[in-house]
C-alpha cells in the first residue's frame, strides 16, 4: 500500500489516493468528501508493477524552470521544481481543426466552437523556449493537433524545427494527406520531418467504423505506400486500444508491421483513455492496463513476445548516463515513471519474431553499464572503463540465438562507443520498436506519474506541461486563452476519400 495524490472525477478537486493489491491487481481508490469514493485498476497485474517498479530512475528536471515554486501542483504547471523529468518528447498542437471527425479525438474545432491554432511566431517561441531547457535542450518535436497537415504552412514549421536544431521531428496524423498524394510526403520530408506517427487502429474495417465512423483501413494502406513511395522511411504505427473493438487484433498489427518494416519502425500501442462521467462497472469492463497489452500480445504472436520481453521507459537509463560521463556531454534521459509505459525491440529473422531478450541478458547487461559509469571521471582513467565495457557486452549476447539478418552485437558496441544519433538510428532502422504508453485520465491520475513525465505540451503562453495534466485539466484553459471563434464553413477542409474507401463507400 502506498499514498499519493489523485483528482475528483467530478469536481476536479486535488484528493488524496491510495495504491494498493487486491486480487492480483493493483487499485486506485480515492474518496472526495462532495462526490464520494471512486475505485479503478491501474494495473491488472501486480507481480509485472513490481518488477517494473524496480527499474526506477528519478531525475533531476531542468535547471531553467518556468515555475521556480509551485504549491499547487498539477493545476500550476511550468514545469516547476517539482517535475523531475527533462522534455523527452515536446507535442505542440499546431491547431485544433481536423480533415476527420473521431468521436474519441481530444481536440475538435467543429464541437467545441472554436479555432486554436497558434500563429508561426507563437509556434518559434514555443520551440525556442524547449531548446533553451537546461541542462538538455528538448531534442524531439511531434506536430499534432487536431490534425496537423490541415495547415498549409506546415512544412515552414517543420523546416523552422530543423533549423532550430531539433534532431527527431514527426508529426502525429490520421494520414489522410499522405494517402491522397505522394508529392505531399515528398515536400515535407524535404522540410526535415523524419517520422510519421500514424494513427492505426487494426487490419480490417471495424475498428474504424467504430472508432472513426468509416473504414479507414484502405486509407492508411495507400498512406503507407505513398510514404514509402516518397521516400520516407519511418513510420510508427499508433493503435489506440479499446476492449471489443480492437483488442483481438493486437497480433495482426505487429505482424503487419513486421511485414512492413522497411518503412514501419515501430507500434506503440495507446490504453483508451476515459474521459467525461463513466460508471465504474463500465470502467472495469473497459479498461485495459499494459499487463492487459502484454498478455494479449504474448497469446496472440503464440509466445513470441512473452510478457517478460516487456520492460519500463527507465530501464535504459544506465546507456545515457554511461555515455554522457563517457564524452562528457548532457544527454536526455528516459527518467519517466515506470508505470507510465513499457517497451521491447524485436528482429525479425526468416518469418519469425524475435524479442532482444530472447539472446540478450538485458538486465545483466543494464547492470554492468550502470555500474561502470559510477568508476568514470574526467581523467585518463576513462579509456580504460570504456574499453573493459566494450569488451564485457559479447559476453551478455547469445551468439547462438542471435538472428542471423542482424549483427546486433556490432550495432550495441557501437551505440556505447559512438552514442552518436545516426549510430542509434541505425539501430532502430534494423529492429522494431514495441511499446505501450498508457496516458491517464481522472479515475486513475497520480501526480506522483506526472512529476515524472517525459512527454509535454508546449503552450503559447511559455508554459511546457506534461501531457496527462494537460489532455485532463489544462487543455480547455489554453485552448479558450488563445481561441477565436469557429465559423461554420470557413474553416472546414474537404476530405477527398475517393479511391480511400471499400465498395460500399464506407
Amino acid at each position: 500500500m502506498r499514498h499519493t495524490y489523485s483528482i475528483c472525477p467530478v469536481c476536479g478537486h486535488l484528493i488524496e489516493a491510495t495504491l494498493f493489491k487486491e486480487d492480483g491487481r493493483i487499485m486506485m481508490e480515492k474518496n472526495c468528501v462532495d462526490h464520494g469514493i471512486f475505485r479503478d485498476i491501474c494495473w491488472s497485474d501486480a507481480s509485472m508493477f513490481e518488477r517494473f517498479e524496480k527499474f526506477t530512475c528519478t531525475g533531476s528536471g531542468i535547471l531553467n524552470p518556468n515555475i521556480s515554486f509551485n504549491t499547487d501542483c498539477p493545476f500550476q504547471c511550468g514545469l516547476c521544481v517539482s517535475h523531475r523529468t527533462s522534455t523527452i518528447l515536446a507535442n505542440i498542437d499546431v491547431t485544433n481543426r481536423c480533415n476527420m471527425s473521431c468521436p474519441i479525438c481530444f481536440a475538435n474545432a467543429r464541437n467545441s466552437g472554436r479555432i486554436y491554432e497558434p500563429s508561426k511566431e507563437q509556434i518559434y517561441d514555443m520551440m525556442t523556449m524547449l531548446r533553451n531547457q537546461q541542462p538538455v535542450p528538448c531534442h524531439s518535436i511531434q506536430f499534432t493537433g487536431g490534425e496537423p497537415t490541415v495547415r498549409e504552412d506546415l512544412p515552414e514549421l517543420i523546416k523552422m524545427a530543423k533549423e532550430l536544431g531539433f534532431v527527431q521531428i514527426q508529426i502525429a496524423t490520421n494520414g489522410l494527406r499522405f494517402a491522397q498524394s505522394v508529392d505531399f510526403g515528398k515536400e515535407l520530408a524535404e522540410a526535415g520531418m523524419q517520422t510519421l506517427y500514424l494513427q492505426f487502429d487494426g487490419i480490417s474495417a471495424e475498428p474504424y467504423i467504430k472508432m472513426r465512423g468509416f473504414n479507414a483501413f484502405p486509407l492508411k494502406l495507400k498512406a503507407i505506400d505513398n510514404s514509402r513511395k516518397a521516400g520516407l522511411r519511418s513510420i510508427t504505427l499508433v493503435p489506440t486500444l479499446s476492449k471489443g473493438v480492437n483488442d483481438e487484433q493486437v497480433g495482426d498489427i505487429i505482424r503487419f508491421a513486421a511485414e512492413n518494416r522497411d518503412i514501419v519502425k515501430g507500434v506503440n500501442f495507446q490504453p483508451v483513455s476515459f474521459t467525461g462521467r463513466i460508471c465504474q462497472q463500465e470502467r472495469e469492463k473497459n479498461r485495459i492496463t499494459i499487463p492487459d497489452l502484454t498478455r494479449l500480445v504474448e497469446e496472440q504472436t503464440e509466445g513470441e513476445i512473452s510478457g517478460d520481453a516487456w520492460y519500463p521507459v527507465p530501464f535504459v537509463v544506465p546507456i545515457s548516463r554511461f555515455l554522457a560521463k563517457a564524452r562528457h556531454k548532457a544527454l536526455p534521459e528516459m527518467t519517466v515513471h515506470p508505470h507510465c509505459g513499457a517497451a521491447t525491440y524485436l528482429f525479425v529473422d526468416n518469418g519469425r519474431i524475435v524479442p532482444i531478450t530472447d539472446f540478450v541478458d538485458v538486465e545483466g547487461l543494464m547492470e554492468m553499464i550502470d555500474e561502470a559509469s559510477y568508476e568514470l571521471n574526467d581523467n585518463g582513467h576513462n579509456l580504460l572503463v570504456i574499453g573493459k565495457v566494450l569488451s564485457k557486452v559479447p559476453g551478455f549476447i547469445d551468439s547462438k540465438k542471435e538472428p542471423k539478418c542482424v549483427n546486433v552485437t556490432k550495432m550495441l558496441l557501437n551505440v556505447l562507443k559512438e552514442g552518436e544519433s545516426n549510430v542509434v538510428k541505425q539501430f532502430h532502422r534494423e529492429s522494431l520498436f514495441l511499446g505501450a504508453m498508457h496516458f491517464q485520465d481522472m479515475y486513475n491520475f497520480d501526480i506522483k506519474r506526472v512529476q515524472q513525465c517525459g512527454i509535454h505540451y508546449a503552450t503559447p503562453d511559455g508554459k511546457v506541461i506534461p501531457f496527462c495534466t494537460y489532455n485532463t485539466l489544462h487543455r480547455e484553459n489554453i485552448e479558450t486563452k488563445f481561441s477565436k471563434p469557429y465559423i461554420p464553413g470557413k474553416y472546414e477542409q474537404k476530405s477527398d476519400l475517393a479511391g480511400l474507401t471499400d465498395e460500399r463507400g464506407n
